[in-house]
Protein backbone atom coordinates (compact mmCIF):
# COMPACT_ATOMS: atom_id res chain seq x y z
CA UNK A 1 0.00 0.00 0.00
CA UNK A 2 0.97 3.65 -0.45
CA UNK A 3 2.27 4.99 2.86
CA UNK A 4 3.63 8.41 2.00
CA UNK A 5 4.16 10.81 -0.89
CA UNK A 6 6.48 13.82 -0.97
CA UNK A 7 6.29 16.46 -3.72
CA UNK A 8 8.63 19.40 -4.25
CA UNK A 9 8.27 22.15 -6.91
CA UNK A 10 5.86 20.24 -9.14
CA UNK A 11 3.40 22.34 -11.19
CA UNK A 12 1.79 24.68 -8.63
CA UNK A 13 2.80 22.53 -5.65
CA UNK A 14 5.80 24.02 -3.83
CA UNK A 15 6.08 21.39 -1.11
CA UNK A 16 3.72 18.68 0.02
CA UNK A 17 4.06 15.74 2.40
CA UNK A 18 1.12 13.36 2.79
CA UNK A 19 0.67 10.24 4.91
CA UNK A 20 -1.91 7.66 3.80
CA UNK A 21 -3.71 4.82 5.54
CA UNK A 22 -5.74 1.75 4.62
CA UNK A 23 -9.35 2.09 3.59
CA UNK A 24 -11.07 4.51 1.22
CA UNK A 25 -9.71 8.06 0.99
CA UNK A 26 -11.77 10.74 -0.75
CA UNK A 27 -9.99 13.61 -2.50
CA UNK A 28 -12.25 16.62 -2.95
CA UNK A 29 -11.96 20.31 -3.77
CA UNK A 30 -13.23 22.95 -6.09
CA UNK A 31 -12.67 22.61 -9.82
CA UNK A 32 -9.13 23.67 -10.71
CA UNK A 33 -7.84 23.26 -7.16
CA UNK A 34 -5.21 20.74 -8.27
CA UNK A 35 -6.62 17.24 -7.78
CA UNK A 36 -5.35 16.26 -11.22
CA UNK A 37 -1.90 17.58 -10.30
CA UNK A 38 -1.62 15.04 -7.48
CA UNK A 39 -2.54 12.24 -9.88
CA UNK A 40 -0.05 13.62 -12.39
CA UNK A 41 2.71 13.52 -9.79
CA UNK A 42 1.82 9.95 -8.89
CA UNK A 43 1.73 9.08 -12.59
CA UNK A 44 5.35 10.21 -12.95
CA UNK A 45 6.30 7.79 -10.17
CA UNK A 46 4.54 5.06 -12.12
CA UNK A 47 6.63 5.72 -15.23
CA UNK A 48 4.85 8.49 -17.16
CA UNK A 49 7.05 10.56 -19.45
CA UNK A 50 8.19 13.86 -17.93
CA UNK A 51 7.49 17.35 -19.25
CA UNK A 52 9.73 20.31 -18.43
CA UNK A 53 6.57 22.40 -17.92
CA UNK A 54 5.85 20.25 -14.88
CA UNK A 55 8.64 21.98 -12.92
CA UNK A 56 7.28 24.83 -10.79
CA UNK A 57 7.95 28.25 -12.28
CA UNK A 58 11.22 29.66 -10.93
CA UNK A 59 12.54 26.29 -9.69
CA UNK A 60 15.45 24.42 -11.29
CA UNK A 61 14.06 20.97 -10.58
CA UNK A 62 11.07 19.08 -9.20
CA UNK A 63 11.22 15.94 -7.10
CA UNK A 64 8.54 13.41 -6.25
CA UNK A 65 8.96 10.37 -4.00
CA UNK A 66 6.62 7.79 -2.54
CA UNK A 67 7.02 5.00 -0.02
CA UNK A 68 5.11 1.73 -0.40
CA UNK A 69 4.66 -1.09 2.08
CA UNK A 70 5.49 -4.30 0.15
CA UNK A 71 5.73 -6.70 3.08
CA UNK A 72 2.82 -8.77 1.70
CA UNK A 73 3.70 -8.42 -1.98
CA UNK A 74 5.89 -11.41 -2.85
CA UNK A 75 5.75 -10.68 -6.59
CA UNK A 76 7.16 -7.19 -5.98
CA UNK A 77 9.89 -8.49 -3.66
CA UNK A 78 10.85 -11.11 -6.24
CA UNK A 79 10.95 -8.50 -9.02
CA UNK A 80 13.21 -6.25 -6.93
CA UNK A 81 15.51 -9.18 -6.15
CA UNK A 82 15.77 -10.14 -9.83
CA UNK A 83 16.67 -6.54 -10.67
CA UNK A 84 19.31 -6.55 -7.88
CA UNK A 85 17.50 -3.75 -6.10
CA UNK A 86 17.12 -3.70 -2.35
CA UNK A 87 14.00 -5.69 -1.38
CA UNK A 88 12.78 -5.03 2.14
CA UNK A 89 9.40 -4.35 3.73
CA UNK A 90 9.33 -0.86 2.22
CA UNK A 91 9.97 0.31 -1.34
CA UNK A 92 10.88 3.89 -2.25
CA UNK A 93 10.18 5.32 -5.71
CA UNK A 94 11.70 8.68 -6.60
CA UNK A 95 11.56 10.84 -9.73
CA UNK A 96 13.61 13.98 -10.34
CA UNK A 97 12.70 16.43 -13.13
CA UNK A 98 14.92 19.26 -14.38
CA UNK A 99 13.65 22.48 -15.91
CA UNK A 100 15.65 21.63 -19.07
CA UNK A 101 13.48 18.56 -19.66
CA UNK A 102 15.77 15.88 -18.27
CA UNK A 103 14.54 13.39 -15.70
CA UNK A 104 15.93 10.57 -13.58
CA UNK A 105 14.18 7.66 -11.91
CA UNK A 106 15.24 5.84 -8.73
CA UNK A 107 14.05 2.72 -6.96
CA UNK A 108 15.29 2.25 -3.40
CA UNK A 109 17.98 4.83 -4.07
CA UNK A 110 19.35 3.16 -7.22
CA UNK A 111 19.01 4.84 -10.63
CA UNK A 112 16.88 2.77 -13.00
CA UNK A 113 15.53 2.99 -16.58
CA UNK A 114 12.05 4.47 -16.85
CA UNK A 115 10.75 1.13 -18.12
CA UNK A 116 11.72 -0.53 -14.83
CA UNK A 117 9.84 2.13 -12.88
CA UNK A 118 6.82 1.57 -15.11
CA UNK A 119 6.93 -2.21 -14.58
CA UNK A 120 7.15 -1.83 -10.82
CA UNK A 121 4.48 0.88 -10.73
CA UNK A 122 2.01 -1.41 -12.50
CA UNK A 123 2.36 -3.88 -9.63
CA UNK A 124 1.77 -1.24 -6.96
CA UNK A 125 -0.95 1.15 -8.17
CA UNK A 126 -3.91 0.96 -10.55
CA UNK A 127 -5.42 4.23 -11.73
CA UNK A 128 -8.94 3.65 -13.03
CA UNK A 129 -10.36 6.13 -15.45
CA UNK A 130 -7.08 6.67 -17.32
CA UNK A 131 -5.90 4.04 -19.76
CA UNK A 132 -2.20 4.57 -19.04
CA UNK A 133 -2.03 2.75 -15.73
CA UNK A 134 -5.11 0.57 -15.80
CA UNK A 135 -3.94 -3.01 -15.60
CA UNK A 136 -7.42 -4.24 -16.49
CA UNK A 137 -6.72 -3.14 -20.06
CA UNK A 138 -4.06 -5.85 -20.38
CA UNK A 139 -4.96 -9.35 -21.50
CA UNK A 140 -2.49 -10.86 -19.04
CA UNK A 141 -4.22 -9.13 -16.10
CA UNK A 142 -7.63 -10.20 -17.37
CA UNK A 143 -6.49 -13.81 -17.54
CA UNK A 144 -4.92 -13.63 -14.08
CA UNK A 145 -8.06 -12.10 -12.59
CA UNK A 146 -10.27 -14.83 -14.05
CA UNK A 147 -7.87 -17.58 -12.94
CA UNK A 148 -7.58 -16.10 -9.45
CA UNK A 149 -11.37 -15.88 -9.17
CA UNK A 150 -11.68 -19.53 -10.24
CA UNK A 151 -8.89 -20.68 -7.84
CA UNK A 152 -6.79 -22.11 -10.66
CA UNK A 153 -3.41 -21.87 -8.92
CA UNK A 154 -2.90 -25.64 -8.57
CA UNK A 155 -4.18 -26.35 -12.09
CA UNK A 156 -1.94 -23.67 -13.59
CA UNK A 157 1.11 -25.00 -11.75
CA UNK A 158 0.38 -28.50 -13.08
CA UNK A 159 -0.07 -27.17 -16.62
CA UNK A 160 3.14 -25.12 -16.39
CA UNK A 161 5.09 -28.21 -15.29
CA UNK A 162 3.75 -30.29 -18.19
CA UNK A 163 4.45 -27.43 -20.60
CA UNK A 164 8.06 -27.13 -19.42
CA UNK A 165 8.62 -30.90 -19.80
CA UNK A 166 6.98 -30.95 -23.24
CA UNK A 167 9.02 -27.99 -24.45
CA UNK A 168 12.31 -29.50 -23.26
CA UNK A 169 11.54 -32.91 -24.78
CA UNK A 170 10.35 -31.37 -28.06
CA UNK A 171 13.52 -29.29 -28.29
CA UNK A 172 15.72 -32.35 -27.72
CA UNK A 173 13.76 -34.28 -30.32
CA UNK A 174 14.08 -31.50 -32.91
CA UNK A 175 17.81 -31.10 -32.29
CA UNK A 176 18.41 -34.84 -32.61
CA UNK A 177 16.20 -35.08 -35.70
CA UNK A 178 18.01 -32.19 -37.38
CA UNK A 179 21.37 -33.67 -36.46
CA UNK A 180 20.33 -36.99 -37.98
CA UNK A 181 19.98 -35.42 -41.41
CA UNK A 182 23.75 -35.19 -41.76
CA UNK A 183 24.47 -37.79 -39.11
CA UNK A 184 27.06 -39.85 -40.99
CA UNK A 185 29.36 -36.90 -41.66
CA UNK A 186 28.95 -35.70 -38.11
CA UNK A 187 29.63 -39.17 -36.69
CA UNK A 188 32.87 -39.45 -38.70
CA UNK A 189 34.06 -36.10 -37.41
CA UNK A 190 33.06 -36.88 -33.83
CA UNK A 191 34.78 -40.26 -33.88
CA UNK A 192 38.01 -38.65 -35.08
CA UNK A 193 37.79 -35.89 -32.45
CA UNK A 194 36.87 -38.26 -29.62
CA UNK A 195 39.66 -40.66 -30.60
CA UNK A 196 42.18 -37.80 -30.43
CA UNK A 197 40.95 -36.91 -26.97
CA UNK A 198 40.87 -40.56 -25.89
CA UNK A 199 44.49 -40.93 -26.97
CA UNK A 200 45.38 -37.81 -25.03
CA UNK A 201 43.72 -39.29 -21.89
CA UNK A 202 43.60 -35.92 -20.19
CA UNK A 203 42.28 -36.04 -16.65
CA UNK A 204 40.42 -33.21 -14.97
CA UNK A 205 42.84 -30.68 -13.47
CA UNK A 206 45.89 -32.37 -15.01
CA UNK A 207 47.02 -29.38 -17.07
CA UNK A 208 47.33 -27.13 -14.03
CA UNK A 209 49.49 -29.74 -12.25
CA UNK A 210 51.68 -30.22 -15.30
CA UNK A 211 52.09 -26.50 -15.77
CA UNK A 212 53.21 -26.03 -12.17
CA UNK A 213 55.84 -28.77 -12.49
CA UNK A 214 56.95 -27.43 -15.87
CA UNK A 215 57.54 -23.95 -14.46
CA UNK A 216 59.49 -25.39 -11.56
CA UNK A 217 61.80 -27.48 -13.80
CA UNK A 218 62.26 -24.57 -16.23
CA UNK A 219 63.64 -22.54 -13.34
CA UNK A 220 65.46 -25.39 -11.57
CA UNK A 221 68.96 -23.88 -11.83
CA UNK A 222 67.85 -20.55 -10.40
CA UNK A 223 65.89 -22.23 -7.62
CA UNK A 224 68.87 -24.40 -6.62
CA UNK A 225 71.32 -21.52 -6.80
CA UNK A 226 69.16 -19.22 -4.67
CA UNK A 227 68.40 -21.90 -2.08
CA UNK A 228 72.07 -22.93 -1.75
CA UNK A 229 73.11 -19.29 -1.35
CA UNK A 230 70.46 -18.78 1.34
CA UNK A 231 71.49 -21.98 3.14
CA UNK A 232 75.14 -20.91 3.17
CA UNK A 233 74.36 -17.42 4.44
CA UNK A 234 71.96 -18.63 7.10
CA UNK A 235 73.74 -21.66 8.49
CA UNK A 236 76.46 -23.48 6.60
CA UNK A 237 79.20 -20.94 5.85
CA UNK A 238 82.04 -20.59 8.34
CA UNK A 239 81.73 -18.25 11.32
CA UNK A 240 80.17 -15.54 9.14
CA UNK A 241 76.76 -17.25 8.80
CA UNK A 242 73.76 -15.54 10.34
CA UNK A 243 73.08 -18.37 12.79
CA UNK A 244 76.57 -18.10 14.27
CA UNK A 245 76.33 -14.33 14.56
CA UNK A 246 72.96 -14.63 16.31
CA UNK A 247 74.34 -17.29 18.64
CA UNK A 248 77.25 -15.02 19.56
CA UNK A 249 75.01 -12.04 20.22
CA UNK A 250 72.55 -14.15 22.17
CA UNK A 251 75.36 -15.38 24.39
CA UNK A 252 76.54 -11.81 24.99
CA UNK A 253 73.04 -10.57 25.85
CA UNK A 254 72.45 -13.55 28.11
CA UNK A 255 75.59 -12.73 30.07
CA UNK A 256 74.62 -9.12 30.69
CA UNK A 257 70.92 -9.93 31.31
CA UNK A 258 72.02 -11.22 34.69
CA UNK A 259 72.88 -7.61 35.46
CA UNK A 260 69.56 -6.25 34.11
CA UNK A 261 66.66 -8.67 33.77
CA UNK A 262 64.88 -6.29 31.38
CA UNK A 263 67.13 -7.71 28.66
CA UNK A 264 65.68 -11.22 29.07
CA UNK A 265 62.88 -10.74 26.51
CA UNK A 266 65.42 -9.66 23.89
CA UNK A 267 67.49 -12.72 24.65
CA UNK A 268 64.41 -14.95 24.31
CA UNK A 269 63.63 -13.49 20.91
CA UNK A 270 67.19 -14.07 19.70
CA UNK A 271 66.94 -17.70 20.77
CA UNK A 272 63.63 -18.05 18.96
CA UNK A 273 65.21 -16.55 15.83
CA UNK A 274 68.01 -19.13 16.03
CA UNK A 275 65.41 -21.92 16.18
CA UNK A 276 63.60 -20.44 13.15
CA UNK A 277 66.87 -20.28 11.19
CA UNK A 278 67.64 -23.90 12.05
CA UNK A 279 64.21 -24.99 10.83
CA UNK A 280 64.56 -22.89 7.65
CA UNK A 281 67.97 -24.46 6.97
CA UNK A 282 66.51 -27.92 7.43
CA UNK A 283 63.72 -27.19 4.97
CA UNK A 284 66.15 -25.80 2.42
CA UNK A 285 68.33 -28.94 2.70
CA UNK A 286 65.27 -31.15 2.13
CA UNK A 287 64.21 -29.06 -0.86
CA UNK A 288 67.70 -29.23 -2.41
CA UNK A 289 67.96 -32.96 -1.85
CA UNK A 290 64.69 -33.48 -3.73
CA UNK A 291 65.36 -30.90 -6.42
CA UNK A 292 66.54 -32.36 -9.68
CA UNK A 293 66.76 -30.43 -12.94
CA UNK A 294 65.92 -33.68 -14.80
CA UNK A 295 66.10 -32.50 -18.47
CA UNK A 296 64.42 -35.71 -19.60
CA UNK A 297 61.37 -35.07 -17.38
CA UNK A 298 61.27 -31.45 -18.55
CA UNK A 299 61.18 -32.54 -22.20
CA UNK A 300 58.48 -35.07 -21.38
CA UNK A 301 56.37 -32.37 -19.75
CA UNK A 302 57.03 -30.02 -22.64
CA UNK A 303 55.75 -32.53 -25.18
CA UNK A 304 52.70 -33.42 -23.07
CA UNK A 305 51.70 -29.78 -22.60
CA UNK A 306 52.20 -28.99 -26.29
CA UNK A 307 49.89 -31.88 -27.20
CA UNK A 308 47.25 -30.53 -24.80
CA UNK A 309 47.63 -26.98 -26.13
CA UNK A 310 47.38 -28.14 -29.76
CA UNK A 311 44.03 -29.84 -29.11
CA UNK A 312 42.81 -26.92 -27.02
CA UNK A 313 43.52 -24.54 -29.90
CA UNK A 314 41.78 -26.90 -32.31
CA UNK A 315 38.63 -26.88 -30.18
CA UNK A 316 39.03 -23.17 -29.35
CA UNK A 317 38.90 -23.60 -25.60
CA UNK A 318 41.35 -23.05 -22.73
CA UNK A 319 43.30 -26.23 -21.93
CA UNK A 320 41.47 -26.43 -18.59
CA UNK A 321 38.18 -26.89 -20.48
CA UNK A 322 39.41 -29.69 -22.78
CA UNK A 323 38.23 -32.35 -20.36
CA UNK A 324 34.66 -30.96 -20.56
CA UNK A 325 34.80 -30.88 -24.38
CA UNK A 326 35.83 -34.53 -24.33
CA UNK A 327 32.76 -35.42 -22.26
CA UNK A 328 30.41 -33.36 -24.46
CA UNK A 329 31.66 -34.84 -27.73
CA UNK A 330 31.56 -38.35 -26.32
CA UNK A 331 27.94 -37.83 -25.23
CA UNK A 332 26.98 -36.41 -28.64
CA UNK A 333 28.65 -39.31 -30.44
CA UNK A 334 26.82 -41.80 -28.24
CA UNK A 335 23.51 -40.05 -28.93
CA UNK A 336 24.09 -40.11 -32.68
CA UNK A 337 25.15 -43.74 -32.59
CA UNK A 338 21.79 -44.48 -30.96
CA UNK A 339 19.89 -41.74 -32.79
CA UNK A 340 17.11 -43.89 -34.20
CA UNK A 341 16.42 -45.42 -30.83
CA UNK A 342 16.59 -42.07 -29.03
CA UNK A 343 14.44 -40.35 -31.66
CA UNK A 344 11.72 -42.91 -31.23
CA UNK A 345 11.84 -42.59 -27.44
CA UNK A 346 11.78 -38.78 -27.52
CA UNK A 347 8.97 -38.74 -30.07
CA UNK A 348 6.83 -40.96 -27.84
CA UNK A 349 7.61 -38.87 -24.76
CA UNK A 350 6.78 -35.63 -26.59
CA UNK A 351 3.50 -37.06 -27.86
CA UNK A 352 2.50 -38.27 -24.38
CA UNK A 353 3.34 -34.88 -22.88
CA UNK A 354 1.42 -33.14 -25.67
CA UNK A 355 -1.68 -35.22 -24.89
CA UNK A 356 -1.28 -34.54 -21.16
CA UNK A 357 -0.96 -30.83 -21.89
CA UNK A 358 -4.06 -30.75 -24.10
CA UNK A 359 -6.05 -32.65 -21.49
CA UNK A 360 -5.00 -30.31 -18.67
CA UNK A 361 -5.53 -27.24 -20.87
CA UNK A 362 -9.02 -28.51 -21.71
CA UNK A 363 -9.89 -28.92 -18.01
CA UNK A 364 -8.60 -25.41 -17.38
CA UNK A 365 -10.60 -24.00 -20.28
CA UNK A 366 -13.83 -25.64 -19.08
CA UNK A 367 -13.29 -24.27 -15.58
CA UNK A 368 -12.62 -20.80 -17.01
CA UNK A 369 -15.85 -20.95 -19.00
CA UNK A 370 -17.78 -21.87 -15.87
CA UNK A 371 -16.16 -19.14 -13.76
CA UNK A 372 -16.68 -16.60 -16.56
CA UNK A 373 -20.45 -17.21 -16.56
CA UNK A 374 -20.61 -16.45 -12.84
CA UNK A 375 -18.42 -13.36 -13.17
CA UNK A 376 -20.41 -12.11 -16.16
CA UNK A 377 -23.63 -12.19 -14.19
CA UNK A 378 -22.22 -10.69 -10.98
CA UNK A 379 -20.40 -7.84 -12.72
CA UNK A 380 -23.37 -7.12 -14.99
CA UNK A 381 -25.62 -6.95 -11.90
CA UNK A 382 -23.17 -4.57 -10.23
CA UNK A 383 -23.18 -2.33 -13.29
CA UNK A 384 -26.95 -1.86 -12.96
CA UNK A 385 -26.42 -0.29 -9.55
CA UNK A 386 -23.70 2.04 -10.83
CA UNK A 387 -25.76 4.07 -13.28
CA UNK A 388 -25.37 1.75 -16.27
CA UNK A 389 -28.87 0.33 -16.56
CA UNK A 390 -28.97 -2.33 -19.25
CA UNK A 391 -25.19 -2.55 -19.27
CA UNK A 392 -23.62 -5.95 -19.79
CA UNK A 393 -20.25 -7.53 -19.04
CA UNK A 394 -18.95 -10.57 -20.90
CA UNK A 395 -15.68 -12.48 -20.81
CA UNK A 396 -14.88 -13.90 -24.22
CA UNK A 397 -12.86 -17.13 -24.07
CA UNK A 398 -11.65 -18.45 -27.40
CA UNK A 399 -9.75 -21.73 -27.32
CA UNK A 400 -7.36 -22.34 -30.19
CA UNK A 401 -5.71 -25.77 -30.15
CA UNK A 402 -3.63 -24.73 -33.16
CA UNK A 403 -1.94 -21.83 -31.38
CA UNK A 404 1.53 -22.33 -29.88
CA UNK A 405 1.45 -23.92 -26.45
CA UNK A 406 1.97 -21.60 -23.47
CA UNK A 407 2.33 -22.15 -19.74
CA UNK A 408 -1.17 -20.67 -19.31
CA UNK A 409 -3.11 -22.82 -21.74
CA UNK A 410 -4.68 -22.29 -25.15
CA UNK A 411 -7.33 -19.71 -24.27
CA UNK A 412 -7.48 -16.15 -25.53
CA UNK A 413 -9.31 -14.21 -22.80
CA UNK A 414 -10.81 -10.79 -23.36
CA UNK A 415 -13.04 -8.65 -21.13
CA UNK A 416 -15.82 -6.96 -23.09
CA UNK A 417 -18.57 -4.59 -21.98
CA UNK A 418 -21.60 -2.69 -23.13
CA UNK A 419 -22.41 0.31 -20.97
CA UNK A 420 -25.86 0.84 -22.52
CA UNK A 421 -28.78 -1.45 -23.30
CA UNK A 422 -28.96 -2.62 -26.89
CA UNK A 423 -25.31 -1.85 -27.61
CA UNK A 424 -22.95 -4.71 -28.51
CA UNK A 425 -20.15 -5.60 -26.13
CA UNK A 426 -16.76 -4.15 -27.03
CA UNK A 427 -13.30 -4.80 -25.60
CA UNK A 428 -12.85 -3.06 -22.27
CA UNK A 429 -9.95 -1.04 -23.66
CA UNK A 430 -12.26 0.59 -26.22
CA UNK A 431 -14.77 2.01 -23.73
CA UNK A 432 -14.63 5.73 -24.52
CA UNK A 433 -16.08 7.44 -21.44
CA UNK A 434 -13.64 7.87 -18.57
CA UNK A 435 -16.51 7.87 -16.05
CA UNK A 436 -18.06 4.70 -17.46
CA UNK A 437 -14.69 3.00 -17.63
CA UNK A 438 -13.98 3.88 -14.00
CA UNK A 439 -17.38 2.58 -12.86
CA UNK A 440 -16.99 -0.62 -14.87
CA UNK A 441 -13.58 -1.07 -13.27
CA UNK A 442 -15.19 -0.46 -9.90
CA UNK A 443 -17.77 -3.16 -10.60
CA UNK A 444 -15.04 -5.62 -11.57
CA UNK A 445 -12.87 -4.75 -8.57
CA UNK A 446 -15.86 -4.94 -6.24
CA UNK A 447 -16.69 -8.51 -7.29
CA UNK A 448 -13.07 -9.71 -7.39
CA UNK A 449 -11.69 -7.67 -4.49
CA UNK A 450 -10.23 -10.62 -2.60
CA UNK A 451 -8.38 -11.84 -5.73
CA UNK A 452 -6.78 -8.47 -6.53
CA UNK A 453 -3.01 -8.47 -6.92
CA UNK A 454 -2.51 -4.69 -6.92
CA UNK A 455 -2.82 -3.22 -3.41
CA UNK A 456 -3.65 0.43 -4.22
CA UNK A 457 -6.53 1.52 -6.44
CA UNK A 458 -7.27 5.08 -7.56
CA UNK A 459 -10.63 5.93 -9.11
CA UNK A 460 -10.74 9.13 -11.14
CA UNK A 461 -14.00 10.43 -12.63
CA UNK A 462 -15.86 7.48 -11.12
CA UNK A 463 -18.87 9.73 -10.42
CA UNK A 464 -18.94 11.37 -13.85
CA UNK A 465 -22.50 11.59 -15.12
CA UNK A 466 -24.22 10.20 -12.01
CA UNK A 467 -25.88 11.71 -9.00
CA UNK A 468 -28.44 11.14 -6.27
CA UNK A 469 -29.03 7.55 -5.23
CA UNK A 470 -26.61 6.09 -7.80
CA UNK A 471 -23.83 8.31 -6.46
CA UNK A 472 -24.51 7.00 -2.97
CA UNK A 473 -24.34 3.41 -4.24
CA UNK A 474 -21.03 4.21 -5.98
CA UNK A 475 -19.73 5.51 -2.66
CA UNK A 476 -20.92 2.42 -0.79
CA UNK A 477 -19.19 0.15 -3.29
CA UNK A 478 -15.98 2.14 -2.96
CA UNK A 479 -16.16 2.00 0.82
CA UNK A 480 -16.64 -1.77 0.72
CA UNK A 481 -13.71 -2.10 -1.65
CA UNK A 482 -11.63 -0.02 0.77
CA UNK A 483 -12.20 -2.66 3.45
CA UNK A 484 -9.99 -5.12 1.55
CA UNK A 485 -7.78 -2.79 -0.52
CA UNK A 486 -6.35 0.70 -0.21
CA UNK A 487 -8.58 2.88 -2.40
CA UNK A 488 -8.60 6.55 -3.39
CA UNK A 489 -11.41 8.38 -5.13
CA UNK A 490 -11.27 11.82 -6.72
CA UNK A 491 -14.87 13.03 -6.50
CA UNK A 492 -17.16 16.06 -6.74
CA UNK A 493 -20.14 14.30 -5.17
CA UNK A 494 -20.92 14.53 -1.45
CA UNK A 495 -22.69 11.16 -1.61
CA UNK A 496 -19.38 9.54 -2.57
CA UNK A 497 -17.10 11.63 -0.34
CA UNK A 498 -19.25 10.97 2.76
CA UNK A 499 -18.68 7.21 2.39
CA UNK A 500 -14.88 7.49 2.69
CA UNK A 501 -12.93 6.31 5.72
CA UNK A 502 -10.61 9.31 5.31
CA UNK A 503 -11.14 12.65 3.61
CA UNK A 504 -8.54 14.98 2.06
CA UNK A 505 -9.29 18.44 0.70
CA UNK A 506 -7.37 19.93 -2.21
CA UNK A 507 -7.30 23.72 -2.26
CA UNK A 508 -5.54 26.47 -4.20
CA UNK A 509 -4.02 29.56 -2.53
CA UNK A 510 -2.52 32.75 -3.96
CA UNK A 511 0.01 34.83 -2.06
CA UNK A 512 2.48 37.47 -3.25
CA UNK A 513 1.60 36.71 -6.85
CA UNK A 514 2.28 32.97 -6.46
CA UNK A 515 -0.35 30.22 -6.61
CA UNK A 516 0.11 26.98 -4.68
CA UNK A 517 -1.91 23.82 -4.13
CA UNK A 518 -2.37 22.41 -0.66
CA UNK A 519 -3.84 19.12 0.49
CA UNK A 520 -5.03 18.63 4.07
CA UNK A 521 -6.62 15.68 5.82
CA UNK A 522 -9.88 16.79 7.38
CA UNK A 523 -11.02 16.16 10.93
CA UNK A 524 -14.68 15.53 11.77
CA UNK A 525 -15.65 19.21 11.92
CA UNK A 526 -13.74 20.14 8.75
CA UNK A 527 -15.27 17.20 6.99
CA UNK A 528 -18.80 18.40 7.74
CA UNK A 529 -17.83 21.79 6.34
CA UNK A 530 -16.41 20.27 3.14
CA UNK A 531 -19.41 18.01 2.53
CA UNK A 532 -21.63 21.07 3.16
CA UNK A 533 -19.70 22.99 0.51
CA UNK A 534 -20.16 20.11 -1.92
CA UNK A 535 -23.90 20.06 -1.15
CA UNK A 536 -24.62 23.78 -1.11
CA UNK A 537 -21.99 25.48 -3.16
CA UNK A 538 -21.34 29.13 -2.24
CA UNK A 539 -24.33 29.61 0.08
CA UNK A 540 -24.04 27.19 2.98
CA UNK A 541 -27.04 27.20 5.30
CA UNK A 542 -27.78 25.54 8.61
CA UNK A 543 -29.90 23.05 6.70
CA UNK A 544 -26.96 22.25 4.42
CA UNK A 545 -24.68 21.66 7.41
CA UNK A 546 -27.33 19.49 9.07
CA UNK A 547 -27.70 17.48 5.85
CA UNK A 548 -23.94 16.98 5.63
CA UNK A 549 -23.77 15.85 9.26
CA UNK A 550 -26.66 13.46 8.68
CA UNK A 551 -24.94 11.94 5.62
CA UNK A 552 -21.74 11.32 7.58
CA UNK A 553 -23.58 10.00 10.64
CA UNK A 554 -25.59 7.58 8.49
CA UNK A 555 -22.39 6.12 7.04
CA UNK A 556 -21.00 5.59 10.54
CA UNK A 557 -24.23 3.87 11.63
CA UNK A 558 -24.20 1.53 8.62
CA UNK A 559 -20.51 0.69 9.25
CA UNK A 560 -20.99 0.12 12.98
Amino acid sequence: MLNHIRIRNFAIIDHLDLEFRNGLTALTGETGAGKSILLGALGLLLGDRADSDSVRNGASKAEISAEFDISNLQNVQQWLTEKELEADHDCLLRRRLSSDGRSRAFINGSPVPLQDMRELGEMLVDIHGQHEHQSLMKSQTQRQLLDDYASHKTGLEKLATIYKQWKQTSTEYKQLRDASNDRNDRIDLLRYQVQELDDLSLTEGEYAILNEEHVRLANADKLVETCQSALQALYESDDSNIYSQLAHQASEIENISETDHKLSPANDLLNEAMVQIEESASLLRDYLSEMDSDPERFNELDQRMNSILDLARKHRVPPEKLHEIHEQLTKELNNLDHADENLSTLEKEAEQLKNSYLEQASHLSQSRQKAAKTLNQKISDAMQTLGMSGGRFEININTDAAKPFTAYGLDNIEFTVSANQGQPCKPLAKVASGGELARISLAIQMITATQGRIPTLIFDEVDSGVGGGIAEIVGQHLRKLGESRQAFCVTHLPQVASQAHHHMQVSKHSENGNTTTRINELDSKQRIEEVSRMLGGINITKQTIAHAKEMLDNVQEISA
